[in-house]
């Protein structure tokens, strides 16, 4: 594959010079970053190689004015070829888990197993104009410290847990804070990110594949479950006792239910 755009940032985790067990890459959901993954890449990296990346516009990737999920499973093919990675098991969260269906949908050879954290395939509300609007409203220049641009988004932003996550985007060059984000191309691309995934392939996918959903959030309900069936004969799906962000708020069920799939 030949791509014109820039490879996106990746970190590659390793248990040892020659890890066992076949490749699991790392998707983060919208505003998030490698880093989101945290312990739970170092503990699957005790066992295998462990790929985690920035989507495109986010992290230390690559801006760009375009972001569809054709583009972003693209992405991904393009750091598998360079990593000489010819099959994985890819594990993605929120918008990482459609980025992760899609690239299933569009190369399913090089899938090996697929997990998916409450995320479906179906069309969402707009939840997150706002959030981005707060962040380009905010006048970096005027703030010195993190703490400055906490204070400038809560009013518009109440949720301090929420606040604290965006946050983790800010990073200074030249002394000067700025956003990771390419806030601008997410607020235009915004449409596409909520849209719902259209499948190229008539018949199921068979690869196996696991749906790990939060009980209390409302991002998998019962007709999706029906609908990821239908795309994904061997889905299997796992309920947390959490909101969405289901790897952060119980880790350890969490990795227990990943495992479990793995093994």
């Amino acid at each position: 594959m030949t791509t014109t755009f820039p490879l996106l940032h990746h970190q590659v985790l390793n248990a040892s010079t020659e890890p066992s067990g076949t490749p699991l890459l790392l998707l983060h959901g919208l505003f998030g970053s490698a880093d989101n993954w945290g312990s739970i890449a170092r503990y699957f990296a005790q066992k295998r190689s462990v790929i985690s990346v920035d989507l495109r516009n986010h992290g230390r990737s690559p801006h760009h004015e375009s972001q569809t999920y054709s583009e972003m499973a693209a992405d991904v093919l393009a750091v598998c070829e360079h990593l000489k990675l010819t099959q994985v098991h890819v594990l993605g969260h929120s918008l990482g888990g459609k980025v992760a269906m899609q690239f299933a949908m569009q190369w399913p050879q090089r899938v090996s197993k697929l997990m998916v954290v409450d995320m479906a395939m179906r069309a969402y509300a707009d939840v997150h104009t706002p959030l981005i609007d707060a962040m380009l409203a905010v006048d970096l220049h005027q703030c010195a410290s993190r703490g400055d641009v906490d204070k400038a988004l809560a009013p518009a932003i109440p949720n301090l847990m929420v606040r604290q996550f965006l946050l983790t985007n800010l990073h200074k060059v030249d002394g000067r804070l700025q956003w990771r984000l390419n806030l601008a191309a997410l607020k235009a691309n915004y449409g596409q990110l909520q849209s719902a995934l259209l499948p190229p392939v008539a018949t199921g996918l068979t690869m196996p594949s696991l749906f790990i959903r939060g009980e209390r959030s409302d991002y998998v309900n019962a007709q999706d479950m029906h609908t990821i069936s239908q795309h994904f004969t061997q889905a299997r799906f796992v309920s947390l006792p959490t909101d969405h962000w289901v790897h952060a708020e119980q880790p350890q069920l969490f990795i227990q239910a990943v495992d479990a799939f793995l093994a």
